[in-house]
């Protein structure tokens, strides 16, 4: 469609610059901690910046260890092998710490959770979502159990900076004797009140993990943290980051190892921006808010969240448009169909709106059991298995929640160097989007 052309959006203008979902934001001392490192010399896996980092992020979470790695994934990896050997001690060198095991997993989140528990041989379940959160489902991950009994792990990510229930999945965990990996990757920054105490994401699972990618809250360009008040663990993490090297005067490795330790110059980045993370979540916020009350009128509401159990980082804002004003909209693997119609709209159209004039929105992340390559993985929903649900002789099927608010939902432009009148331009482009 050429939307430039079209009447429902005469008078509006495109963007001199593209405004982005969520872009890194430097504020200079990133360059002098890396300028630091690089005239010391300090540009391997040890120095100055990365010892900071790791003291200050431990500190603003309030664990007592931060294990600074090459990225988030690599985090998630090696929280996901310590679970394991932790519960079904250590793997032999050509296999994984979780071979032939079954591991329950959040549904709406990115591969990155997911993939470490295929890396140690594991087999993912899927659990699907809940409504108010848009994270893993309590209900469940109950039912989970009473199908797969003998599981023993949960990995639980925070969808877009918003916390789950943990309450509610600490409880089932330590019910069933299960370890938590928490992916608190999205949400640095956020707040849950756990047993009436507020408490960070990234201190509410058993092994927790965190990432300054390019578009998270503070970044350093990649990087991420292995969390922790366990010194035998995270000790463990830091030897395997290294390469698993033994206490030899030559290279001796008695289990395997990886080559997952931070850069002390991608640390400088860091340091230069962990001052900046309340400012960066408050921007974030007011962008949210901005958009609750820009798009009330429509039938839209933003991502949810409770309000009494958890402060958001507000990472990326994200509205899903009610059921009776969908317009038609169709997903391939690799492409989409939709059409106008009056009083409604999708997400394939707004989004191409925004495109159009060049800004950056993006489809709520695909659920984990709908991906190609786990669709022959488990998969429960809070009326038991998930999986075969339709009938050709009978009307009805499952519910199923993440893939609702996939077909439904979507991520707007939640960049925090957009300005105010740029985010009204955005909310006119989606108000027109439904003439």
């Amino acid at each position: 469609m050429d939307f430039m052309n079209d009447l429902r959006f005469k008078g509006i203008e495109k963007f001199d610059r593209r405004v982005w979902l969520s872009s890194p934001t430097m504020h200079g001392d990133e360059q002098r901690w890396v300028d630091e490192a690089i005239q010391t010399n300090w540009v391997s896996t040890v120095g100055a910046n990365i010892s900071v980092v790791e003291k200050e992020i431990a500190g603003y979470i309030g664990v007592k260890y931060a294990i600074a790695l090459s990225a988030g994934t690599a985090a998630l990896h090696l929280a996901t092998k310590l679970a394991g050997e932790k519960l079904y001690g250590q793997a032999r060198p050509n296999a994984g710490t979780l071979a032939g095991k079954k591991v329950f997993c959040s549904d709406i989140t990115f591969d990155a959770s997911i993939n470490p528990i295929a890396y140690e041989d594991g087999e993912a379940v899927f659990i699907d979502t809940e409504p108010d959160t848009w994270n893993m489902c309590p209900e469940a991950l109950e039912k989970a159990f009473e199908i797969y009994p003998e599981t023993k792990l949960i990995v639980v990510a925070h969808l877009y900076g918003t916390p789950g229930k943990m309450e509610e999945i600490r409880r089932i965990a330590d019910k069933h004797g299960a370890l938590i990996v928490e992916d608190a990757a999205e949400s640095l920054g956020a707040k849950y009140k756990l047993h009436a105490q507020w408490v960070e994401t990234g201190a509410l699972g058993d092994y927790n993990c965190i990432s300054f990618n390019g578009n998270k809250i503070i970044t350093g360009s990649c990087g991420g943290m292995f969390l922790t008040d366990s010194k035998e663990d995270a000790d463990k993490v830091r030897k395997w980051s290294t390469q698993s090297r033994e206490a030899a005067p030559w290279y001796q490795h008695e289990e395997i190892g990886y080559n997952y330790r931070m850069s002390n110059v991608i640390a400088g980045v860091i340091r230069g921006q962990i001052p900046h993370l309340d400012e960066h979540v408050r921007q974030k916020k007011a962008i949210y808010e901005r958009y609750r009350e820009g798009l009330r009128d429509l039938p839209v509401s933003m991502n949810p969240y409770d309000e009494k159990a958890s402060i958001p980082n507000f990472w990326l804002s994200c509205c899903i448009i009610s059921p009776a004003a969908m317009a038609p909209h169709v997903r391939g693997e690799q492409d989409e169909l939709w059409t106008s119609s009056p009083g409604k709209s999708s997400p394939g159209e707004i989004l191409a709106a925004l495109a159009a004039f060049g800004a950056e929105g993006r489809p709520i992340w695909k659920p984990m059991h709908m991906q190609p390559i786990y669709r022959a993985h488990g998969f429960i929903t809070a009326e038991g298995n998930g999986r075969a649900k339709s009938d050709a002789y009978m009307a009805g099927g499952g519910v199923d929640v993440g893939a609702d608010i996939f077909r439904r939902g979507m991520c707007l432009p939640s960049d925090n160097k957009m300005t105010a009148e740029q985010q009204e331009r955005v909310i006119d482009i989606i108000h027109r989007c439904f003439e």
